[in-house]
């Protein structure tokens, strides 16, 4: 922890997005040692990770964008509102205009522009678009940090550290739900790996970017907190509740949720 916590805010940033996507890799190389995955276990893990990324969404941004907002003298409200609907709107757009197709759907029901795409690509980038924010998340929390808001509670290390874990939880169900649709299509078992794992790239990336935009422009941190929290959630009612309900397993999936948002909770509370 001394190592670590005498890095600067970026480079505790991309620690933490490389994590994330070391997780997801790991939930990718599922692929190379089983066949298959039973659905029922799958719904169960997405599950989890929508109640992982509600908890997170809240205790780790939210609710430090309320705290922080009131220390500037600012109405409470307004940077968790505006930047919960500017995060929302930004993955709306994103989804209207950029070609993908969740895990589980046939080819004709890609979203996006149209396109000639392999099922394969869009696949990917799906999964690649809705990490964007995942990474932000990790990025901003760090920022924050290192802008000294940890001095009044706002968020502290501690804090960063466990929506980073939280995170990275959530991030190996995703692995597997790129990797083992590949693999069912013929892909190779190396093959469906690596596409599995090259969805969390960007996580490293989008970390990097959320903590140099707050260290340059701290006034706008409680909308970067909020914003970030708005894209998690549009994810998380957008794609991982419904798939984890589309196949039967509604009830189980929903528990799951759950014990992922208690999970979540407890590690935010307890180290925050």
């Amino acid at each position: 922890m001394g190592w670590f916590e005498a890095q600067s805010p970026v480079v505790q940033a991309l620690l933490g997005g490389l994590f994330t996507w070391a997780v997801t890799a790991l939930g990718a190389a599922g692929v190379v040692l089983l066949r298959r995955l039973n659905q029922r276990l799958l719904d169960v893990m997405l599950g989890f990770a929508a109640g992982v990324m509600l908890a997170a969404s809240f205790w780790s941004l939210l609710s430090p964008a309320i705290t922080l907002a009131e220390s500037q003298g600012i109405p409470s409200w307004l940077p968790a509102a505006a930047g919960l609907v500017l995060g929302g709107l930004f993955l709306r757009l994103v989804d209207a205009f950029l070609p993908h197709l969740h895990p589980g759907y046939p080819r004709a029901e890609a979203e996006g522009v149209s396109t000639h795409w392999h099922r394969t690509t869009l696949l990917v980038t799906a999964i690649t678009v809705h990490n964007i924010p995942e990474g932000l998340a990790v990025g901003v929390a760090f920022g924050a940090v290192g802008a000294g808001l940890e001095m009044n509670g706002a968020i502290t290390l501690s804090g960063a550290l466990a929506l980073t874990i939280g995170i990275a939880i959530q991030n190996f169900p995703e692995g597997v739900a790129v990797a083992m649709p590949i693999r069912a299509m013929g892909v190779s078992r190396l093959r469906s790996f690596w596409f599995g794992q090259l969805s969390a790239v960007v996580e490293p990336i989008a970390a990097v970017i959320g903590a140099a935009a707050v260290l340059a422009f701290r006034p706008m941190l409680p909308y970067s907190l909020a914003f970030a929290a708005g894209a998690m959630i549009y994810v998380v009612i957008e794609e991982l509740i419904p798939e984890s309900q589309r196949n039967g397993n509604e009830d189980i999936a929903t528990l799951a949720t759950i014990g992922g948002f208690i999970v979540m909770m407890i590690l935010d509370v307890g180290l925050g």
